[in-house]
């Protein structure tokens, strides 16, 4: 007489043994590419490139996240006065560290898991340990530097500083230098074009000086967002795109 399946609990399908049992599916997700916008020059305008690079990717229907390590929350102000009807960016004010078991590299992990682009805005003065540790969390270093002699110098130390960071010198991250808030055809700019370009590291782009970036920064938008954002500026912005896309 066969025993009555009822009365057998560890068992509710007899005849489902556990080797034809469905196996479950891991899908990895892509890992995003994390940028690093550093200088350790205060006024280079590394908020700017951050938040314009964070709205280009959200025009590209890219989950973008905007972590600001900054204590002055430029880029966190930037995001709370960004429309709803604007396409949404993730923001981290990692500035904020309210518990000492939170981590830096504890941000880049609790982040939206379909998240593509990760931008990182730094504090000036940036140096020594942070320096290192954001070295070791991004994909992409952003140098940001500004035509004045002033920046030419203290960019010349703090390329020195990010080169010979342990980070750096044991895993090499892609980096490229950015002349911002330029005018061409002047003096300062020719000099500072004469600097990029003799640095061994890509000269990717050069935006120049226009308050077509603070009308927009004023509402939490980016040139991408604008309606009348002068062609030859989205341009100059897609230089940059597709330096970072390349060998993603």
């Amino acid at each position: 007489m066969s025993a009555d399946p009822s009365e057998n609990p560890e068992n509710e399908n007899p005849d489902v043994t556990e080797a034809s049992q469905p196996s479950a599916r891991v899908i990895s997700a892509p890992q995003p590419v994390r940028i690093l916008v550093a200088n350790a020059k205060g006024g280079s305008g590394k908020t700017t490139v951050a938040t314009n690079l964070a709205s280009l990717f959200a025009s590209r229907n890219e989950t973008a996240v905007l972590i600001d390590y900054d204590p002055q929350a430029s880029s966190t102000q930037w995001l709370q006065s960004r429309q709803a009807d604007q396409r949404y960016i993730h923001g981290v004010a990692a500035y904020r560290r309210a518990s000492t078991q939170i981590t830096r590299s504890w941000h880049l992990r609790n982040m939206p898991a379909d998240t593509s682009k990760v931008i990182i805005d730094t504090p000036s003065g940036l140096t020594g340990s942070l320096l290192n540790e954001l070295v070791r969390e991004c994909d992409v270093v952003l140098i940001p530097v500004t035509p004045s002699p002033i920046d030419i110098r203290a960019t010349t130390v703090f390329i020195k500083d990010l080169l010979l960071c342990p980070a750096y010198r044991s895993s090499p991250r892609r980096v490229a230098v950015l002349a911002n808030r330029a005018r061409k055809n002047t003096l300062v700019y020719s000099k500072l074009e004469l600097f990029l370009r003799s640095l061994k590291i890509p000269f990717i782009a050069t935006f120049r000086d226009t308050q077509f970036y603070v009308r927009a920064s004023e509402y939490g938008m980016g040139l991408y967002d604008l309606d009348n954002a002068q062609q030859a500026d989205l341009t100059d912005w897609q230089q940059l795109i597709e330096w970072i896309d390349k060998d993603q």
